[in-house]
């Protein structure tokens, strides 16, 4: 039976995966600079006896052949790159790379994938299909390296029907997994804002426009544009996360520069906010005698998962691992850049647990302590080996 044995195959890998993921959270790279990530994925394939061809310079992607190859496609895929964070976790695989880390679990993903791609190798005889392997550069970083893949053709030859991601959740226990149809996660997008006047003496603000008074008028300003434009049945966040102007007590500053992120779920009040916030910029910053330079820096589209083929996953996920292991993933302001499969074909992005308070394995993702209790990788493993090989759109 192809369920027991792939289940057979990931437990009897699971200590070799483990020491996979060791070498790639000690070696972490940066988003575009994943090159000695991409070989070691490239040594791993060739090892396994499974050609690949290159794309968008470090991405990886392979194609395994079942029986009737062109009976079902479909497209498993995995991030790689890693964050600049520097790592305070105290075990030996720790970061070898000073200020970068795996704090996202990509090295778990590309590990899980990987393993995935020696078991539906080794069981093609087994099943039904084509399975397109895709292993991204670039997640963690505007464009996305998904935007860039699918540019140089990565959904085409052959064109998958569908495609499955997975995301570690340090939210979720061990040996669970979760789900959900529809729209899962916010767009991203970034906003820089530079307010500019000629500064001048702490003593004397009428004689300039004061950058400092402007730039904090316009932040809470900018908060109407969630509360009393969107709505409110519809999540959006507007966040001003760095604010650098000034370097003393008695000099008004010529210049002040802030930083921020809007996300969304919906798409047009996405691009409708756009103009208000520039619209709103523009008023406050100008009207009180200022100069103002904004752009927005058009990140990732939501995540929308299609309601019949994530149905689908979620059913085979139940029969894997029972339906008490499974549950429903809670909508998430996050962003991914899996959200440019999503636009294209029929995708599916789920959550794999990864926490264990017993041993305390809890921290989130983004922060230097993050880590995940590693049993989760042979259910990783087995998990995107088991929907590669069966899952079909109905």
């Amino acid at each position: 039976m192809l369920k027991q044995k792939i289940k057979d195959l990931a437990k009897q890998y699971q200590a070799s995966f483990v020491e996979i993921r060791h070498h790639l959270h000690a070696h972490p790279e940066l988003s575009y600079q994943e090159f000695e990530t991409s070989a070691f994925i490239q040594h791993q394939l060739t090892s396994y006896g499974i050609a690949f061809e290159i794309m968008a310079t470090t991405g990886v992607v392979a194609v395994i052949q079942g029986n009737n190859p062109e009976s079902r496609i479909i497209a498993l895929r995995a991030d790689m790159d890693a964050l600049a964070i520097t790592e305070q976790n105290n075990v030996a695989y720790k970061s070898l790379n000073e200020g970068v880390m795996h704090a996202c679990g990509h090295d778990v993903h590309t590990t899980c994938l990987l393993g995935a791609a020696k078991i539906l190798n080794e069981t093609k005889d087994s099943w039904e299909g084509t399975v397109k392997l895709i292993f991204q550069l670039g997640e963690e970083k505007n464009p996305g390296g998904a935007s860039l893949m699918i540019k140089e053709g990565v959904l085409n030859n052959p064109k998958p029907q569908g495609i499955i991601g997975m995301h570690v959740h340090p939210g979720l226990d061990l040996g669970k997994l979760s789900f959900k149809k529809g729209r899962v996660m916010a767009s991203a997008d970034e906003i820089y804002i530079t307010i500019k006047d000629k500064g001048g003496h702490a003593a004397a603000p009428h004689l300039t426009a004061d950058t400092i008074l402007i730039a904090s008028q316009l932040i809470v300003s900018l908060q109407q544009i969630i509360s009393r434009k969107n709505n409110p049945t519809s999540p959006s966040v507007l966040s001003i996360c760095a604010f650098n102007g000034g370097h003393t007590t008695n000099v008004i500053p010529s210049e002040v520069k802030l930083m921020g992120t809007f996300r969304a779920m919906d798409e047009k009040w996405r691009y409708e906010a756009h103009e208000l916030i520039r619209q709103q910029s523009k008023a406050i910053v100008e009207g009180m005698g200022a100069e103002l330079d904004l752009h927005i820096d058009i990140g990732y589209p939501t995540v929308d998962n299609e309601p019949i083929f994530t149905t689908a996953a979620w059913k085979l996920a139940d029969e894997f691992m029972g339906k008490e292991n499974v549950y429903e993933t809670e909508l998430r302001m996050g962003a991914e850049d899996f959200g440019y499969y999503t636009q294209q074909i029929p995708g599916c992005f789920f959550r794999l647990g990864v926490r264990n308070e017993a041993k305390g394995i809890v921290n989130n993702v983004h922060t230097p302590l993050f880590d995940i209790d590693e049993a989760a990788i042979e259910t990783g493993i087995g998990m995107m080996a088991w929907l590669g090989a069966t899952i079909k759109m109905p």
